[in-house]
């Protein structure tokens, strides 16, 4: 397994995989970050066409998962900025573009239970740290919850070492991880 930050360069391995049998194509990894007009008439389209925008510009979107030359995952992560406000907290002492936010998961219904997501949390924590950041926070839910399970669940995070802050709403926590610097 591989993990390659999207940019430019693998724009079109990104739109394969979201575009893939079962793959979010609906959203485009947009529920969370600003969209130009009226976010409840936005096309799949109108998502893609932001998410492209921002990688042109070279905002940090996330890092696929490759198995081979195959795209096998994803995951959000870019600084908290770069998203609408997801609930999190402030953290002393770090500034706001040093706390990156990690939003969503996705890896394809027949590739789940080979560990790919927790291999996909290792490389985005790494890749956040290389970037400067010094919090990753994330928003996962429990195991029965009806919804944000694109999110991830809590208990992944604990395994890595992440920490409740609070809650975000009903069904998100709240959660960080620290970054000592390397």
């Amino acid at each position: 397994m591989k993990f390659r930050e999207v940019d430019q360069t693998n724009w079109d391995d990104f739109v394969t995989f979201f575009e893939g049998k079962g793959c979010p194509s609906y959203c485009w990894c947009m529920a969370w970050r600003p969209l130009p007009g009226d976010r409840q008439q936005a096309s799949n389209a109108d998502r893609k066409k932001a998410l492209g925008a921002l990688v042109q510009h070279g905002t940090p979107i996330g890092i696929l998962a490759y198995d081979g030359e195959t795209p096998v995952g994803w995951c959000s992560i870019a600084p908290r900025a770069s998203y609408t406000p997801l609930g999190g907290a402030a953290y002393e002492g770090v500034a706001e573009d040093k706390v990156w936010s990690l939003a969503c998961f996705f890896v394809p219904r027949a590739r789940r239970g080979e560990g790919i997501g927790k291999q996909l949390l290792a490389a985005t924590i790494q890749s956040a740290r290389k970037r400067g950041a010094r919090i990753v926070e994330a928003y996962p839910v429990d195991p029965d919850s009806p919804s944000y399970r694109f999110m991830g669940f809590v208990s992944t995070f604990a395994q890595a070492g992440f920490t409740e802050t609070g809650r975000a709403g009903k069904r998100r926590h709240v959660m960080h991880l620290r970054l000592g610097s390397r």
